[in-house]
């Protein structure tokens, strides 16, 4: 008897086919990366704030628990390049 695979779906139709993709960041990981107390060690994320590292630790820290409403969450911010003055070089002593 000859099987009838037709109603059967492809086989290709399984995971998306482009696994290279990261999956979208949750807004709790997006605020933690760009908050100051963001910090990195040995490819382990940390909040180096003093008043959570006690509580969460460098190993057991996630964003989803603490960066939501973290009261401590202050944006890094890129330092503004200052226009240079033409005396600039000109010591007075």
């Amino acid at each position: 008897m000859i099987s009838d695979d037709s109603n059967q779906p492809p086989e290709s139709a399984g995971p998306s086919s482009e696994p290279d993709q990261a999956p979208e960041p949750s807004p709790a990981v997006a605020r933690f990366k760009a908050c100051r107390w963001h910090a990195k060690q040995e490819e382990q994320e940390y909040c180096s704030n003093r008043d959570v590292l006690p509580y969460a630790g460098k190993l057991s820290f996630a964003p989803e628990a603490w960066c939501p409403d973290c009261a401590l969450y202050k944006l890094r911010r890129t330092p503004k390049k200052r226009a240079r003055l033409e005396d600039e070089d000109d010591y007075r002593y």
